[in-house]
């Protein structure tokens, strides 16, 4: 009786195992297939909930049905016009036929190391056959220029395909790639671009050299401004005192005239005053002629003699 007992704690304890294993769920992240024997049974299992299996011989086999990230790894690439780069990418991919995934690829970790080899090689095809400019820039845009003297400086050369489709046509071409693998590659995207080492110098000094050419416009264009200062006063200086000796002589002259008109009025009043201004003037021109060490000698008809006599 004892035995019974046992034998039947065995079976139900077989069969609760039994049925265990027979059944999996998915949640809404999963998705998986059925192998027998490590060969894949049925068609994919997508959708969330309470799925079978046979115990024992069968195996679910889980993958991951949301979006995954691929990142790649920065590698030293020659554009076109013979520039190196480093270039860091990323992308991210889904896979979309679990069954197709598991008969190319088995796991994810083979998935991602494929995905390595399609978008290294497609990327570095892709800038190899363009230049750099067409890899920095994604449109032929006109630059906004806030200071004059930059004009000349902010002249962008146009490109022909841009940044954005070359992304777009790395993306097409490694999907077209992966399409036999049960994934799709999502999204695309140049995470950052750096120019080599010595490349790097060369652009600097191109950066200094350009700046010092801005440095050397600004300091000549300074000095033709402090010239033409300079001559603008000068002209300005000479403008005006040529002014002032103008209205000085116009003023000299209208006194001069005033004071001829005085003494032409005081000489014409009366003999009196003629004789007296004649004397005065007779005076002062001797005041000034004559001083101690001066000797002069003057006939009997001159004007002077004539006022010393009858002063005598």
């Amino acid at each position: 009786m004892k035995n019974k007992h046992i034998a039947a704690v065995v079976a139900i304890i077989i069969l609760l195992i039994l049925g265990f294993s027979s059944i999996f769920i998915l949640d809404e992240t999963q998705q998986a297939i059925v192998t027998q024997f490590g060969k894949p049974v049925g068609g994919p299992r997508t959708e969330p909930g309470l799925n079978f299996k046979v115990p024992i011989i069968q195996k679910a086999q889980f993958f991951d049905k949301r979006f995954l990230k691929w990142d790649g790894d920065p590698n030293q690439i020659p554009t076109q016009d013979k520039v190196f780069i480093h270039v860091d990418t990323y992308a991210r991919w889904q896979i979309t036929d679990p069954l197709q995934f598991f008969i190319r690829l088995r796991d994810e970790q083979s998935g991602q190391s494929r995905l390595d080899d399609i978008l290294d090689g497609e990327t570095r095809n892709a800038i190899a056959s363009h230049v750099l400019l067409d890899l920095v820039r994604s449109t032929n845009r006109t630059p906004e220029v806030y200071e004059e003297y930059l004009e000349e400086l902010e002249v962008l050369e146009d490109i022909t395909v841009g940044r954005e489709e070359i992304e777009a046509m790395i993306l097409q071409k490694a999907n077209e790639r992966t399409a036999d693998l049960g994934v799709v590659i999502l999204d695309f995207r140049f995470k950052r671009m750096i120019y080599d080492t010595e490349v790097r110098e060369r652009v600097y000094d191109r950066m200094i050299s350009e700046r010092n050419r801005i440095a050397d416009q600004f300091r000549s264009e300074g000095e033709g401004e402090a010239r033409k200062i300079e001559g603008d006063k000068e002209r300005d200086l000479a403008l005006i005192q040529s002014e002032a000796i103008r209205e000085s002589e116009i003023i000299r002259g209208r006194a001069d005239a005033r004071a001829t008109e005085i003494y032409a009025a005081a000489y014409n009043r009366n003999r009196t005053s003629r004789d007296l201004y004649a004397f005065l003037r007779a005076m002062e021109s001797l005041e000034k002629s004559l001083d101690e060490k001066t000797s002069i000698i003057l006939t009997t008809e001159n004007e002077l003699f004539q006022y010393l006599k009858e002063a005598k």
